[in-house]
């Protein structure tokens, strides 16, 4: 796929190199309606996007193919240079909450070990395991929390635990589903803090419907409603806000540092 691509509505700059995530002309149907149509797009080292849209309209889908969980009918996905199924276990995925037992005794330490690669055989646990989770909990600025139960958290301090065991499991890409559904202002103004951080080593793909928090947060925006279209933050107006959603929806635009850096070839 080039730059130079004759579509493309993003004007943003070339990035050398393999792409982390490329669709190339992909397709999915769910019997006679189709998800996702001729979605064709990249997503580069570093960069850090956000996949926007309605219910309903293939968001969950994309993620899935990106992660070789569903196959395309038409087209190709590639994910950090090979096939998803391949790659998958270099992505850390975040959900939007997590089906627990509150009363089940495990505590922060214990779901960031979670993310250690051998601790997945017989529940070891090595000195490397405990201080690379120890680590990942300090970047998250949780290292006093490692050893109260998970359910004592907070819906803020739960979540960064749960990027806390992304980052155990010495992730690539960090995959984020609706990272502020269940936090408060003070915890998201917290995380966008963190996660701006974490960008300077990992890709970063978050799921929101929060525009403010699209706005502030990220350069690049893909939008979703069946056909896939990629825009700078800033293109993304209360217009196409409106042609996406369906109906009235303001964004409002915040003015800083990434706007005009990362970019990609798609059309919109």
């Amino acid at each position: 796929m080039s730059d130079a691509e004759p579509h493309s509505d993003c004007n943003c700059k070339s990035h050398g190199g393999e792409p982390v995530v490329c669709f190339e002309g992909v397709s999915f149907r769910y019997g006679r309606s189709w998800a996702v149509e001729d979605a064709d797009f990249d997503i580069y080292k570093g960069e850090s996007v956000c996949v926007v849209g309605p219910n309903g309209g293939g968001k969950s889908t994309l993620l899935k193919l990106m992660l070789g969980l569903l196959q395309p009918e038409k087209g190709s996905v590639h994910l950090l240079g090979s096939s998803p199924k391949k790659a998958r276990a270099r992505v850390g995925y975040v959900p939007q909450h997590i089906d627990f037992d509150p009363l089940f005794p495990v505590s922060a330490l214990d779901v960031v070990l979670m993310g250690c690669l051998s601790c997945r055989s017989f529940g070891f646990r090595s000195r490397e395991d405990l201080e690379l989770a120890m680590h990942a909990l300090e970047k998250m600025g949780l290292a006093a929390k490692a050893k109260e139960p998970f359910a004592s958290l907070s819906g803020g301090q739960r979540q960064a635990t749960l990027i806390a065991r992304a980052l155990a499991a010495q992730s690539e890409v960090l995959l984020l589903d609706e990272p502020t559904a269940h936090v408060d202002v003070a915890a998201e103004q917290r995380l966008m803090a963190s996660l701006k951080e974490l960008n300077a080593d990992l890709t970063l793909i978050t799921v929101s419907h929060d525009l403010a928090f699209v706005s502030r947060s990220v350069p690049k925006v893909i939008c979703v409603n069946r056909c896939v279209h990629v825009h700078p933050t800033r293109e993304l107006t209360d217009a196409r806000i409106r042609e996406l959603y369906g109906y009235e929806v303001s964004m409002v635009q915040h003015d800083h540092e990434h706007l005009d850096s990362h970019g990609g070839h798609h059309h919109g």
